[in-house]
């Protein structure tokens, strides 16, 4: 009878451990829509930014000829095409969403 109880306690405690981790994993920490939509907005944000950035240097390097672009990366165009396939994947993504 002994023997029986500890198969018996043995499978349940497997069939609870691989319980108590699949909850663990269904409760782990996902992105919400919410942080979908401040991540998008922070990205539009940033590429404003960039924008702005790259206008003031133009401003400043037309006034100051011996101006030094200080950016590590300036505006190029090799730079650009990761950020347009980034838009291109978004502008897909949203709309799949509708």
């Amino acid at each position: 009878m002994e023997e029986a109880f500890v198969v018996f306690a043995g499978i349940a405690a497997i069939i609870w451990i691989i319980l108590h981790y699949i909850t663990k994993w269904k409760t782990a920490a996902t992105i919400t829509t919410d942080d979908e939509a401040l991540l998008d907005d922070l990205y539009q944000l940033a590429k404003r930014l960039d924008e702005r950035m790259d206008t003031v240097e133009r401003l400043v390097a037309s006034d100051h000829p011996d101006f030094e672009n200080t950016r590590l990366l300036p505006n190029r165009e090799i730079d650009n095409q990761p950020l347009r396939e980034l838009d291109r994947l978004l502008a897909e993504q949203k709309g799949e969403r509708r």
